[in-house]
């Protein structure tokens, strides 16, 4: 294996720790904020709007939705961060998180509140702006657990051996 390539398989190991771990972390902090009053107003146009969040937001109350969620975020960002030593439940906490940014960016859609009024379905608002981001972090759900599935195969092949 030659200079340059030890430095690009480094480098490319370096970026899958970081986002791997930036994508735990952001999963795990906004989980938390979760059982605070401000992130449950925060979240309430987005859930009381969304056809598939707005009847479970009737039936549980607001506080206890947000911290539904806040319990599934956080058992997420910890399952996509137990790779090093539970592989196979971070392909799970990983594909979890895919689905879980599949919905919040249907709040783009479900959400008025995303797209500046008057302006055309295209002009999103700072919401809508907020919610876009997960375009990124939904890609790195896949990534994440694309190599969490290899390791798992890896470990999975080691004790056979």
């Amino acid at each position: 294996m030659g200079i340059r390539q030890a430095s690009t398989d480094d480098l490319a190991a370096v970026g899958f720790s970081v986002l791997r771990y930036g994508l735990a972390t952001n999963i795990l902090w906004i989980g938390a904020l979760k059982f605070k009053q401000y992130e449950v107003e925060n979240v309430e146009p987005l859930l009381t709007s969304s056809p598939m969040f707005s009847p479970v937001r009737r039936r549980l109350g607001a506080q206890k939705l947000n911290r539904l969620i806040g319990i599934t975020e956080i058992t997420v960002g910890s399952l996509i961060a137990a790779k090093p030593f539970a592989p196979r439940a971070s392909v799970i906490g990983s594909l979890g998180a895919a689905g879980m940014f599949l919905t919040t960016l249907s709040f783009l859609v479900t959400t008025p509140e995303a797209r500046q009024e008057g302006q055309g379905m295209f002009s999103i608002s700072q919401l809508g702006q907020f919610l876009l981001k997960d375009t990124v972090l939904f890609g790195a759900a896949l990534l994440t657990a694309v190599e969490s599935l290899g390791a798992a195969r890896s470990a999975g092949h080691a004790r056979k051996l």
